[in-house]
């Protein structure tokens, strides 16, 4: 696995978590849609009384799920930070920081630390030549 490979990861299980609270919004919504009309005649045909409990059981297993990963996400976030703090220079600290940790795009980079996409490629580039990911590191995802 390459540093920029293992540095990655977190972007991709956070938006994992973030598909998965899209999903239990959209159950939840499904849920709230149960309607209940009144009559002396009772319902005609088969119905699914189970439904409710099924998606109330689909909305926990996904939160679960959505536990689950956060800690994936917690311990993935300290392994990267302790290989950031490895590096003797602070401006490329904070560039690695931004990208892996804060996810924020190469545009918003460039802006926060004033400096053109060229330059930060350049400055990525020769970072990650410089770390090396160890077999026990590159265990996650």
């Amino acid at each position: 696995m390459t540093a920029k490979e293992y540095l990655s990861q977190a972007y991709r299980i956070d938006q994992r978590i973030n598909s998965k609270l899209e999903q239990i919004v959209s159950l939840r919504a499904l849920a709230t849609k149960a309607t209940s009309t009144l009559s002396d005649t009772p319902p005609s045909g088969t119905r699914n009384i189970n439904s409710m409990e099924g998606i109330i059981v689909k909305m926990v297993d996904l939160e679960d799920e959505i536990n689950r990963d956060i800690d994936i996400l917690v311990d993935l976030k300290r392994e990267i930070m302790d290989i950031i703090k490895k590096i003797n220079n602070p401006e490329q600290q904070t560039l690695l920081e931004l990208r892996y940790l804060c996810f924020k795009t190469w545009e918003q980079i460039a802006v926060d630390m004033g400096y053109s996409m060229q330059h930060l490629f350049r400055i990525h580039d020769k970072i990650l030549k410089g770390i090396i990911i160890s077999k026990d590191e590159s265990k996650c995802d």
